[in-house]
């Protein structure tokens, strides 16, 4: 019915596209609650414990549905991809195992105490709490990226046969688990959780600023709303900017080692000089789509630009082109169209940061409505833009699944059949969609809610600020 080696890629990545968003929003929401916490503790403003408070129910919700689907995914590793997991498993085990009895145990253990025990212990202890649900959220990705990267490059193991059966021996664990790849997947993968979360955040909070003071609607507890905003550009300045400086940096490191997924990245298929780096492109006919050629394409781009990039600053530099290496080519119009939208929207973001950031500086941050807008309209950007770089890093390494070790077509189960394959694939795309429309409901609710009421949590300028257009008004 099925190839079931297609079946399980798209059942993996279907899978993994929708458990990503959930680490993602509660990564990037942990150094925010952190900081709301110290501010909380530190008492004056009861906006933080509003603000604590009302993120802290987003992050519970996320790690509740985080933990569900990403089980899931480990067990595919041993109906879809045996013959992987007979490969890899003694080097690929060993990371995924830490991540449960390290980090998830970390912050599982201390979650209860922060969602439920802030009247019960300690302001001290109350702290140590956040701290630890946000160190053990961010080791979890240590552990997860650990085993990517050594998936990217591959070191410090040896191959032997046992059994028939070709497998990974390791042999030397710090090559392996600090390899090179590793530092420029963790920095750039957390800047861009931290970045998703403060462009999510934005937009709900301009989406209640708009109200009150464009559209004139009196909003309760609009001083929230107000430091959500602030805080969120003031974390968007600094990720924003610091993504396309890394991502910088990490495309160079893609080119020196893994030159073919690079080469995929910017479509070139022949060995070519003096490649356009490509900020906003369009095809000109059907063909330019689907086998997009990176010197006829039309688009908006810096001459040069690719080769500057995988060079580090000669732009009149040869990049190796598709067609010279041994192994297939990735699929290009994938890679190059996901990478070119993710450029796009790293750049949008740094306009947005410094268009919010002006405004603020000048006063004019709760009245520009065309901001406002621009804001609730990229509130879900930072999740997609995490998305395309998962889709570049995994479809650009392809046909390998252990890059130059082990083909993902030669990783799948033996045994899996066509039919079983296609069978579980629905199943899944029913389950997952179930669970991601609960999510976005239940997220919804709490933000139609709004934040929680306290003790004095009304300070005199939110009691009688009114909307722009009422009366009173100054």
């Amino acid at each position: 019915m099925i190839d079931p080696v297609l079946a399980s890629r798209f059942q993996f990545a279907l899978t993994t596209i929708v458990h990503i968003i959930f680490p993602v929003m509660s990564m990037g929401l942990a150094p925010f609650l952190i900081y709301f916490t110290w501010k909380d503790i530190r008492g004056g403003d009861p906006v933080y414990e509003q603000l604590r408070r009302f993120w802290t129910k987003i992050f519970a919700i996320s790690f509740v549905v985080g933990t569900v689907t990403g089980i899931v995914l480990e067990f595919e590793f041993g109906t879809n991809f045996a013959a992987f997991s007979t490969t890899a498993g003694e080097l690929f085990g060993g990371p995924l195992a830490i991540e449960g009895m390290m980090a998830f145990m970390l912050e599982a253990t201390f979650l209860g105490i922060f969602v439920f025990g802030r009247e019960r212990v300690s302001d001290r202890l109350y702290m140590v709490s956040s701290l630890a649900v946000g160190v053990g959220t961010w080791l979890s990705a240590v552990w997860i990226l650990i085993a990517n990267s050594w998936m990217q490059m591959p070191r410090g193991y040896e191959l032997a046969t046992e059994n028939g059966d070709r497998v990974v021996h390791l042999v030397d664990p710090v090559a392996a688990y600090l390899n090179p790849r590793f530092g420029f997947m963790y920095v750039h993968m957390q800047n861009a959780a931290v970045e998703s979360v403060a462009l999510f955040m934005a937009g709900v909070a301009a989406y209640y600023v708009y109200r009150h003071h464009v559209w004139g609607n009196k909003t309760k507890n609009i001083v929230f709303w107000h430091e959500t905003l602030k805080i969120a550009l003031v974390a968007l300045l600094i990720t924003a900017p610091l993504q396309v400086l890394q991502g910088d940096l990490y495309a160079r490191h893609v080119y020196e080692t893994q030159p073919q997924k690079f080469a995929a990245m910017e479509a070139v298929w022949n060995t070519e000089s003096y490649v356009p780096e490509y900020i906003f492109a369009i095809p000109t006919d059907l063909s330019q789509l689907t086998d997009p050629r990176a010197k006829e394409l039309f688009g908006i781009g810096i001459p040069g630009g690719a080769s500057w990039l995988a060079s580090g600053g000669d732009a009149t530099a040869e990049i190796r082109g598709l067609n010279t290496f041994d192994a297939e080519a990735p699929p290009v119009a994938i890679v190059f169209w996901s990478f070119r939208a993710m450029v796009g929207m790293g750049f949008w973001f740094i306009l947005l940061a410094f268009w919010g950031g002006y405004r603020w500086y000048t006063g004019e941050l709760f009245e520009d409505g065309l901001l406002h807008k621009a804001l609730m309209g990229s509130s879900l950007l930072g999740f997609v833009a995490v998305e395309l770089g998962w889709v570049v890093t995994e479809v650009g390494r392809q046909p390998w699944v252990i890059q130059g070790v082990l083909k993902t077509s030669e990783g799948v189960s033996p045994g899996l059949t066509g039919t079983e394959a296609l069978i579980t694939l629905v199943g899944f795309v029913g389950v997952y969609t179930a669970i991601l429309t609960l999510y976005t409901y239940v997220v919804a609710r709490v933000i139609r809610d709004g934040p929680p009421d306290v003790d004095a949590s009304e300070s005199a300028s939110d009691r009688d600020a009114p909307p722009a257009g009422v009366p009173g008004d100054d």
